[in-house]
């Protein structure tokens, strides 16, 4: 944080040099208050009651600052940006397990096929007791990374205990890359469609995407699922939204006060120009994943399907700082290829507002007043209207899928009894589970949690502070038990199984439902869609 108060001071020293050689008004009034800021400072460190830590007072006003700005204007600590760099590179170096915290236990959930830990022998289920010499009973989940990541090739000694064991066991692992896939399950529904879900535009997110495809048998119908995809990399959604455009298409284009326009279009015909599309957001769909819905309304070359997407248009440049810390700071604005902004309004500093209008869009009557108030564009190859006033409105409107929701239900999400009871169950079953279902296709097919497996998540509740209700307890009782299918298979088999079993029992008024019902009836469903222009 010293070097950010460095900084500060020699903007402020190179703006006193200007005031001498004729500074006009804008930049003395700037100057100025860079020298109330570094007043105040001076004076609080020679003065003040007690010793000053300059770390938390250097952050907390830059904080301030930030947040008089715009919504998505932020400071990001050096530890934080350790994380996003993991989430933005696709990888980081490490040990390679999945793991959960259990009555205060690190349990391993998996291990990555092919990653250091599988390599040595540990399994899922072994219990971390120690990392080097440090004890790990009690560490929280945010603790573990820290101790089990590092360079890449150094070492790190973990003792574990494994049930049927009589000692805890040794295991000298060295780090090695751990990938962080973008893209969480690819999966043919049927013989013509594929289905391939993106949890966040990072670096390696278009190879994984073109092999996945690839994988798929290039399929000619394609339902592309950006629900909860906050965003992440320009150029990698550009790319994406390319992958179904002609060479030439306007993809999104940029505007702001001190930086200059720029349009970004499609560099050839994309792999997959014949491909019927369908494009599934929802209200957590951001940034990067509002880029590729609005190109591929626009250019007429999809279907949206879904809810509102968030309306993040904010073009940001990151200022790294020479503590590992950096600052986003926003330059322009995103809009569509018919010239719609994605940004959907804001007033500066009102950020609680902000999010809480977020909220309010998904209200009937609020929505409705919306699209009412709205202008209207029009798309580029059939001219059909389509909303602006921010974020991507889809084509096809789909409620969030509620059925068998209930409060006890929630209640049990928010505790994350379903979480921990899936790892306890997996702990005492998972060899049996593995022998009697050996292959994904099995599982899916054959299992079902039965009545006993509920009533024990049901007491897991209990125990978690969640009292037991009958009534809610049957009203979601399908749900439960698809949850813990999902669940049991993501940690069998991986996140795509998990999609396959949460897609497959969706109802049939739900997002996923309806996208597929327009990809299998594209002449009769989606093409009026794509057409309409009234």
């Amino acid at each position: 944080m010293r070097q950010l108060f460095l900084l500060l001071a020699s903007v402020l020293l190179s703006g006193a040099g200007l005031l001498a050689h004729g500074e006009p008004p804008a930049a003395k009034q700037e100057t100025d208050e860079l020298q109330k800021f570094f007043q105040i400072y001076r004076y609080l460190n020679r003065f003040y009651v007690d010793e000053v830590d300059a770390g938390p007072l250097i952050e907390g006003a830059v904080e301030g600052m930030l947040e008089r700005l715009d919504p998505h204007s932020a400071y990001i600590s050096a530890d934080e940006m350790q994380s996003v760099d993991a989430s933005f590179d696709g990888g980081f170096s490490g040990i390679g397990v999945e793991f959960n915290i259990l009555r205060d236990t690190v349990i391993v959930v998996n291990t990555i096929v092919g990653g250091p830990a599988e390599r040595v022998g540990v399994l899922p289920n072994d219990r971390i007791v120690r990392i080097d010499t440090l004890d790990a009973v009690g560490l929280t989940r945010s603790d573990v990374p820290r101790y089990l990541r590092g360079k890449r090739g150094s070492r790190v000694a973990v003792d574990v205990v494994r049930h049927g064991e009589p000692a805890p066991l040794h295991f000298v692992i060295e780090r090695d890359r751990i990938p962080l896939n973008t893209i969480d399950a690819a999966y043919k529904v049927d013989d013509g469609i594929g289905y391939i879900k993106v949890n966040r535009f990072g670096r390696t997110t278009m190879n994984e995407f073109r092999e996945a495809y690839a994988k798929l048998g290039r399929p000619r119908q394609l339902l592309l699922d950006l629900r909860g995809n906050g965003g992440g990399l320009l150029e990698q959604a550009v790319e994406m939204a390319g992958f179904f455009l002609p060479r030439g298409a306007v993809i999104v284009s940029t505007e702001g006060r001190a930086v200059a326009e720029r349009s970004y279009s499609a560099p050839a015909d994309g792999e997959g120009l014949d491909c019927k599309l369908a494009v599934l957001i929802d209200e957590r769909s951001a940034s990067a994943s509002e880029i590729v819905a609005g190109a591929v309304q626009d250019w007429d070359c999809g279907v949206v399907v879904g809810r509102p997407s968030f309306g993040k248009g904010l073009v940001q440049r990151q200022v790294r700082l020479d503590d590992g810390s950096a600052v986003r700071v926003t330059v322009a604005r995103y809009h569509t290829p018919s010239g719609r902004m994605i940004q959907r309004p804001y007033q500066n500093g009102q950020r609680r507002r902000y999010y809480m209008d977020h909220l309010r869009r998904y209200d009937d009557a609020v929505r409705d007043s919306l699209d009412a108030g709205t202008p209207v564009f029009r798309t580029l190859r059939t001219g059909r209207p389509v909303h602006g006033g921010g974020g991507i409105r889809p084509d096809v409107l789909a409620e969030a899928d509620t059925t068998g929701y209930s409060a006890y239900y929630g209640a049990l999400v928010r505790r994350g009894v379903f979480s921990d009871f899936a790892v306890a169950y997996l702990e005492k079953e998972r060899s049996r589970l593995e022998k009697e279902y050996p292959a994904e296709e099995l599982f899916l097919e054959n299992y079902c949690p039965d009545d006993a497996l509920l009533r024990g998540l049901a007491a897991a509740g209990e125990e978690r502070g969640v009292p037991f209700d009958e009534a809610g307890f049957a009203a979601s009782a399908a749900r439960i038990r698809v949850q813990l299918k999902a669940l049991t298979a993501q940690r069998l088999f991986g996140t795509g199984a998990y999609y396959r079993v949460v897609n497959g029992a969706a109802a049939d008024h739900s997002a996923y439902a309806q996208a597929l019902e327009l990809l299998r009836h594209w002449e009769e469903l989606a093409v009026p869609i794509l057409e309409e222009n009234d």
